[in-house]
């Protein structure tokens, strides 16, 4: 098993210019004061109150996706310059490497990232990106300073200049879940051939899951239009965003097999055949890209152009009650949130655009429950 260091320590190697050279990292332990011999009385000083929201990186130039390590730390990518940042809290942020073939167009370029669930031994990372043929996921490995690369475990997706999915997901079943987006083109959807407009399920070498609900295909579900979020609860229950075309964009929970009506039904249409959304918003406001379950067990969501984090509680038995938006306005775009290992939730937003930069807009930031 590698002990994975902390972050200060973590990036004091990677200034150092250090490698680890295998499976084991070890650093000395961190130092701390005997319980048995103290070092005085206890203060009676008031403790600082945490901040509601603390800045983790600013400046960012289009991130996309977020991933945790095992140590808190964290990888995103950087959508443009297909390149992946190493970010800590109170360190500064260090870039780990360049992922090779991206090549950004519209909305694709370097897109999601998933650390695999046995990082401590195998030292995997997954990424989703936008080539020049189509959009791919690579397994690459990590050292702790240096992101090199790997295999394509999945190719073929279509590609468009809008629609590429490209969020990563483990779940709570160790298998890797992979949203692509119908390129723009609908009918794909709807077409078990291909791998546009699904949820795909894969195993760390890109073959279909066992148990996936279509024999030797990596389809999980389908009708999807552009899923760029995907969450699980506490219970194992699944839960996607995606994007809707004119009217509707939808929180779904998914299921093995099933279909979510694209191109054919968009929103509620209680049409035979297709799966509803459990929960549906005018387009102008969510635009829906990353989901998380926080330490609450409710549904976070991060909107594009509503420009807000939708709050979305579950009961007991999984079933969604009524949405509560917040931060409207006040950060710009989201992309998206992830649960930190603290219990905060970490935001991305999605402010910079291609051709028009507003350096200093985009950044990280961390911030406690409940949100006010």
């Amino acid at each position: 098993m590698s002990r994975w260091a902390g972050p200060t320590l973590l990036i004091a190697v990677a200034l150092a210019g250090c490698s680890t050279g295998g499976d084991q990292v070890m650093f000395p332990p961190a130092s701390r004061t005997s319980d048995a011999h103290p070092s005085g009385p206890p203060s009676s000083a008031p403790q600082p109150t945490p901040k509601p929201v603390e800045t983790i990186a600013t400046g960012l130039p289009v991130p996309w996706g977020l991933a945790f390590l095992p140590n808190s730390s964290a990888l995103v990518t950087l959508r443009d310059r297909g390149e992946v940042l190493l970010v800590a809290e109170g360190a500064k942020t260090l870039s780990v490497g360049h992922v090779p073939g991206v090549e950004p167009d519209g909305e694709g370029g370097l897109l999601g990232i998933a650390v695999s669930p046995t990082f401590a031994t195998d030292h995997m990372v997954f990424v989703y990106f936008t080539a020049r043929d189509d959009n791919r996921v690579m397994r690459m490995t990590f050292d702790g300073t240096t992101l090199a690369p790997g295999r394509i475990i999945v190719e073929g997706i279509t590609k468009a200049p809008n629609h590429d999915g490209g969020r990563l997901s483990f779940g709570p079943d160790g298998y890797l879940y992979i949203a692509t987006g119908d390129a723009g083109l609908g009918a794909p959807a709807q077409d078990k051939a291909t791998l546009n407009g699904k949820i795909l399920r894969v195993t760390a070498e890109g073959s279909p899951a066992p148990g996936n609900p279509f024999p030797g295909s990596r389809i999980w579900s389908l009708g999807h239009r552009n899923v760029q979020g995907m969450a699980w609860s506490r219970a194992g229950t699944m839960y996607a965003s995606e994007f809707g075309q004119n009217t509707w964009d939808e929180l779904n929970l998914i299921e093995p097999g099933r279909n979510y009506g694209w191109p054919n039904v968009e929103g509620i249409a209680r049409q035979s055949g297709f799966v509803d959304p459990i929960q549906q918003w005018p387009t102008a406001d969510a635009s829906p890209s990353g989901i998380t379950i926080g330490k609450d067990a409710a549904i976070y969501m991060a909107a594009l152009r509503g420009e807000s984090l939708w709050r979305i509680p579950l009961d007991t038995r999984g079933k969604v009650g009524t949405p509560q938006r917040l931060l409207q306005g006040r950060y710009g775009r989201l992309r998206t949130v992830v649960s930190a290992p603290d219990g905060r939730l970490w935001l991305v937003t999605s402010n910079t655009f291609r051709g028009t930069p507003r350096p200093g807009d985009d950044q990280i930031l961390a911030l406690r429950l409940p949100i006010r």
